[in-house]
């Protein structure tokens, strides 16, 4: 189908979306506020979204300015304040968010091919995105009825202690191009159960899954403003805007540690509500006891998902001396068997970077690396005749501690292996970072597994499993990878208030 819509005619640069809609009614060239798609206050003004894997122009979005965001946070407060979303109870803004997860699953195939446009990904890695996201609406929309408060039994006889939860109000939510659905729907279901209105800045690179599933949002009820979307390739006027507006009384991130570093560093002076779900530089030990074929399963799904492309993909593999050779060898061949190309193909597992910065940073690495000794045994160049962005599976041995494979995040398809000879060592160089989100071990030793997963400096560890991830678990880090976490019952603590009643001067006799 998208490959119908990649085609579709232009007139000039610009693609014709209304036969685009004709194709797909998800498709959207203007961004929501306040339950209207509108353009930008800028003449009209866009950018355009292009396919990762071929550049051709998927279609143009609005580029919204500072003015635009300040429509939508008002938008937002002014739905908060309404009394056609305060007056709903849990029960009505659950059955709302079940709405949502009932269109998103009927129109899971649409959402996945554009996704897949615009971002590069699989399209089986795309569909499992979509499940994966539309599981945190269903997850949230039963959290939504679960929102308890608590009487305290009082240290007086005629005093009732009462605590309860109410929501923080509106609530700005940044999210990345890695995960253009997931990212969003963790955020936003966990807000809207909580009684929140939400501001979604999406990445501009992937605005067009955002904007797809914010109009089911609408097609599902949703009262106007509660969801708004505004798109931009300018982000740091508008991030700045979240950070400083006394309407926007929380943050949530997903992205770099430098960006999220600076989103907390400017809500300061607002005392805002921050939820920041930051980068990572995750290790992946493989212990002598280790069953070596499962920890070659684990490594690539941990580190090839998305083309590498992921907070949690493993970044550090930590090999003992005594199964080294046998984990290269098998992985080595299991990478060697990976189908690269355009991400529409149904049997593809690789697919390209997602723009250049990100291409010259891996390839950057990966020389780096070659410049300071490390051994290239697979990999280790452009693939040109894929695509412009396309890299080749790489797998570095050998990688010493100065290398940037070694120290930084890669967040592309680059395995650094590096021997250890015992667990200390393992553990005290996997905890070597200011990094702290995932860690990955295989281990058949029980004792082991118990020491390991309690030393590792990570908000997140893979016992002998590379995938972690669901609605049902606490995601986040520590350390410098980000504060607070997102899905599980503790999702919707970013969103809530607590507030402490005091009824005194009862009589009960």
């Amino acid at each position: 189908m998208w490959r119908q819509l990649s085609g579709i005619a232009r007139t000039g640069s610009n693609v014709n979306f209304s036969r685009m809609r004709g194709l797909s009614a998800l498709v959207q060239d203007k961004a929501l506020v306040d339950g209207a798609w509108v353009d930008s206050s800028n003449s009209k003004a866009t950018f355009e979204v292009r396919n990762p894997a071929n550049g051709e122009l998927i279609g143009k979005v609005p580029n919204m300015t500072v003015a635009d965001a300040q429509k939508a946070i008002d938008a937002a407060k002014q739905a908060y304040e309404s009394k056609e979303w305060r007056s709903l109870t849990a029960k009505d803004r659950s059955n709302l968010l079940k709405k949502w997860h009932k269109l998103i699953e009927q129109h899971s195939q649409e959402i996945a091919e554009i996704m897949t446009a615009e971002s590069g990904k699989p399209i089986n890695e795309s569909k499992g995105e979509v499940a994966y996201g539309n599981a945190f609406v269903e997850w949230f929309a039963e959290e939504a009825r679960r929102v308890y408060g608590e009487i305290v039994p009082s240290a007086l006889p005629n005093r009732e202690i009462i605590v309860m939860k109410q929501p923080i109000g509106v609530a700005a939510l940044i999210t990345p191009w890695n995960f253009p659905m997931a990212m969003i729907t963790r955020k936003a279901g966990a807000a809207l159960a909580a009684g929140c209105t939400v501001v979604v800045k999406p990445s501009e690179d992937t605005p067009l899954t955002a904007l797809a599933v914010a109009k089911l949002a609408v097609d599902a009820g949703i009262p106007k403003g509660v969801i708004n979307v505004v798109t931009t390739n300018k982000a740091a006027p508008i991030g700045d805007l979240f950070c400083k507006s006394p309407d926007v009384r929380g943050i949530s991130f997903t992205g770099s540690t430098e960006v999220g570093k600076l989103l907390f560093r400017n809500s300061a002076d607002g005392i805002k509500r921050i939820c920041l779900e930051l980068g990572g530089n995750a290790p992946f030990i493989v212990f002598d006891s280790a069953n070596v074929e499962k920890a070659v399963d684990g490594a690539m799904a941990s580190k090839f998902r998305n083309c590498g492309q992921t907070c949690v993909s493993a970044n550090r593999f930590f090999v003992q001396n005594g199964v080294y050779d046998k984990f290269v060898e098998q992985l080595k061949k299991r990478v060697e068997a990976l189908k690269i190309g355009d991400g529409q193909g149904c049997d593809v597992q690789i697919g390209p970077l997602i723009n250049e910065m990100q291409f010259k940073k891996v390839s950057g690495f990966v020389e780096d690396a070659r410049s300071k000794k490390a051994n290239i045994i697979l990999g280790g160049k452009p693939l040109s005749d894929k695509g412009s962005l396309f890299y080749a599976p790489t797998i570095v041995t050998e990688v010493p501690p100065s290398a940037q494979l070694y120290t930084e995040e890669v967040f592309g398809p680059v395995v650094s292996i590096i021997r250890f000879a015992d667990e200390e060592e393992a553990v005290s160089k996997a905890n070597d970072t200011r990094r702290g989100l995932a860690g990955y071990f295989y281990s058949e030793n029980l004792q082991q597994v118990f020491r390991v997963a309690k030393r590792l400096e990570v908000g997140m560890v893979g016992v002998n499993e590379g995938i972690i991830s669901a609605a049902e678990a606490p995601f986040g880090g520590v350390k410098e990878s980000g504060v607070g976490r997102e899905g599980s019952k503790h999702g919707i603590d970013d969103y809530v208030d607590i507030k402490y009643i005091c009824m005194g001067n009862l009589k009960y006799d």
